[in-house]
């Protein structure tokens, strides 16, 4: 119940002092200042860089070398250093670019569809969490350009003639992908920048070092914090997030049409698209997971990203993971209800052929371990919420491992091969998750990890917060 101060006069109504409700999301004693000392001071070298942040970064940079030579042999000697072969033409190549898309689905949700729905827990997490969406979406758009084999050729992907005077080929879904993504890409890269212009004048206005003033100074686009500038702000946050809000649903979706415009058995299922965006979902909340208990831990940020945030996130994870397993059942009921006999015998070859054993893993990482979220002492225990997030990411990778390479046995025996990753296959893989951790790791160090404007204004009446912006500024 909320509490209330004593109206003045009688048949007054009485004003909220503050709003219990909002108390869990930030701990301790808070007030505008802390705030914003707590969350600049790290960009502005007034913390000290903590270990962990050099574990981060440092294992980071050593993958990152990984990627870079498994992409310099690569284009030396061409896709065949890969172990994709007859029938696995995709390989682990595609199953990476489907999985980092998935993990980059949370960040927008989080920004765009909870800030239309005025849910202020997203407060805390949706900084880091849209950066968590573009670096996993620059991880993902690797894969595709080096899969083609020839990468300097992706531009005969995008709407104008080549040199041969013909249009794309529309009808592929590989440029529906190269649409969908891209335009995903442009609209959380303006949404993530447009939310970051008050805390640069923050960092503007409070960085000692010349240089910093100047950078920031040049990011902060000349915010001054007036009644205008506020007002824009707003109305501009507002419409990127009104079309973010369809991108979460339909980047997935365009993705799932990979597999679900072919004839493959098991493939050519309209269950695919609300089962690849639940799974999007899935993968982004447990990465955010991970990423949210290092940042409270190394950098003293308990008070604002509480155990409150870890107990909804965990709860989402829950909820999307029971829809993903929805899935995994409906594709068993549908193979065997439907009588034919080409999806039963390639569900059975799933289950119990050469690659049971992915398939069986998949099930105890998707499905059944996430299942201990049931209980609190699971969604509040930051060890085990970590545990079951990284089981998460372990079953996300290995449910786009069945879908693409367990299809190795169809009703023709002669077509009949196996497929195994060869050490490159591993060195982009692994690289990948490098350049991942190494832009996470710089954007901690150099950029708001938290917004500074938005959680301002979950501080109660009291501590100077939910009287608007203009507050704010004088804080500074």
């Amino acid at each position: 119940m909320a509490t209330v101060s004593a109206p003045s006069t009688v048949g007054e109504q009485a004003e909220p002092e503050f709003f219990t409700d909002d108390e869990h999301l930030i701990g301790g004693k808070q007030n505008l200042v802390t705030i914003g000392e707590k969350i600049g001071n790290v960009c502005l070298g007034e913390v000290p860089i903590p270990k962990g942040w050099w574990i981060m970064f440092l294992s980071g940079f050593t993958l990152l070398q990984a990627l870079v030579l498994g992409l310099a042999w690569l284009f030396y000697m061409g896709v065949g250093v890969w172990g994709i072969n007859s029938p696995v033409f995709w390989g682990v190549a595609i199953v990476n670019f489907v999985w980092w898309i998935g993990i980059g689905h949370a960040g927008t949700l989080i920004s765009a569809i909870l800030l239309l729905m005025h849910q202020k827990w997203r407060t805390s997490l949706n900084r880091f969490a849209e950066s968590m969406t573009l670096f996993a979406v620059m991880c993902a758009g690797i894969f595709p350009l080096i899969h083609m084999g020839r990468p300097w050729l992706a531009y005969w992907l995008f709407p104008f003639p080549n040199n041969m005077a013909v249009w794309p080929q529309f009808r592929s879904p590989l440029c529906w992908d190269a649409f969908a993504v891209s335009t995903y890409f442009s609209v959380s890269l303006l949404f993530w920048y447009i939310g970051l212009i008050p805390d640069f004048a923050y960092l503007r206005d409070h960085a000692k070092n010349k240089i910093q003033q100047m950078v920031y100074g040049m990011l902060a686009m000349g915010w001054r914090g007036s009644a205008i500038h506020w007002r824009r702000y707003e109305k501009l946050y507002l419409i990127l997030a009104g079309i973010g809000t369809p991108l979460v649903f339909s980047v997935h979706t365009i993705v799932s049409f990979d597999f679900a415009v072919s004839i493959v058995p098991l493939w050519h299922a309209t269950i695919f698209p609300p089962f690849f965006v639940a799974g999007a979902i899935f993968a982004g909340f447990a990465m955010v997971i991970w990423l949210a208990v290092p940042i409270r831990h190394w950098y003293g940020m308990k008070d604002l990203i509480t155990t409150t945030h870890l107990d909804v996130c965990a709860k989402i994870m829950l909820g999307t993971g029971l829809i993903v397993s929805y899935g995994y059942f409906s594709e068993v009921w549908m193979a065997f209800y439907g009588q034919s006999v080409y999806e039963w015998d390639t569900t059975l070859q799933r289950m119990f052929g050469p690659y049971g054993w992915s398939y069986w893993l998949l099930i105890l990482t998707n499905t059944i371990i996430p299942q201990l979220c049931w209980m609190k002492k699971f969604r509040t225990n930051e060890l085990l919420l970590c545990l079951v997030a990284g089981s998460v990411h372990i079953g996300m990778w290995f449910e786009r491992y069945v879908i693409i390479v367990t299809l190795t046995r169809d009703h023709l025996p002669s077509s009949w091969g196996r497929y195994a990753p060869t050490l490159w296959d591993y060195a982009a893989m692994f690289g990948s998750l490098g350049l991942f951790l190494t832009l996470f790791a710089l954007f901690m160090r150099f950029l708001p990890m938290l917004s500074i404007t938005e959680m301002r204004e979950l501080l109660p009446r009291s501590a100077g917060g939910r009287d608007g912006h203009a507050v704010m500024e004088n804080a500074k």
